[in-house]
């Protein structure tokens, strides 16, 4: 199972790495034969960085994150609604991969809304909570109860991570329709969760 980082930590790493910039100073000689007097340089105050300077960032990143998260789980649900044995997981796989695909329906416009691109910025990440290519191979490989169990463990970290960058997202947010939609999948996962402790227990 892939490690479960801080729900901060993997917002901020997302944001970090879209905020990078640095410079390079000049390093030609000059090219008169008078000698030149050094100037005197000034440090440059650090200013921190306004909350308000990337309205929006959370926002992207949490949007960026949870689109792949879902598509990936829909996969794997939609695998399961198929072959698992235990009829009352395939009935419960089948409703959430419904569910999952409805909320695609509402992160796919936000991307558009939000002028981000449509494509997965994280492919080929080992994302906390995110159905890897990796993670389907494995599931297909399984059959029967060794499925069942590489299903749960894999689903169940996908909708308790999908919580945590949600409730990230409700917090720290800044755009009201992401916010909103991360709202409703807080609530949602915690059914969600809810339904597979009963199958399981």
């Amino acid at each position: 199972m892939k490690a479960v980082r801080g729900t901060a930590a993997a917002l901020l790493a997302l944001l970090v790495a879209t905020g990078c910039s640095s410079t390079t100073p000049s390093t030609d000689p000059p090219t008169s034969s008078t000698p030149v007097q050094p100037t005197p340089v000034q440090p440059k105050a650090v200013q921190p960085t306004p909350a308000g300077t990337l309205p929006g960032a959370t926002d992207a990143a949490w949007i960026q994150l949870m689109t792949p998260m879902n598509e990936g789980a829909v996969a794997l649900l939609t695998m399961a609604a198929d072959r698992s044995t235990d009829p009352r997981l395939r009935s419960w796989a089948g409703d959430l991969a419904a569910a999952h695909h409805a909320e695609l329906g509402r992160m796919r416009p936000l991307l558009k809304d939000l002028g981000l691109p449509s494509t997965n910025v994280h492919e080929g990440h080992e994302m906390p909570g995110m159905v890897t290519p990796g993670d389907l191979t494995q599931a297909r490989a399984a059959e029967g109860a060794a499925f069942e169990k590489v299903f749960v463990v894999q689903i169940r970290e996908h909708l308790e991570h999908s919580a945590r960058v949600s409730r990230s997202e409700v917090d720290a947010g800044s755009e009201a329709a992401a916010k909103k939609l991360a709202a409703a999948l807080v609530e949602a996962r915690q059914g969600e969760l809810a339904g597979l402790n009963r199958i399981t227990a």
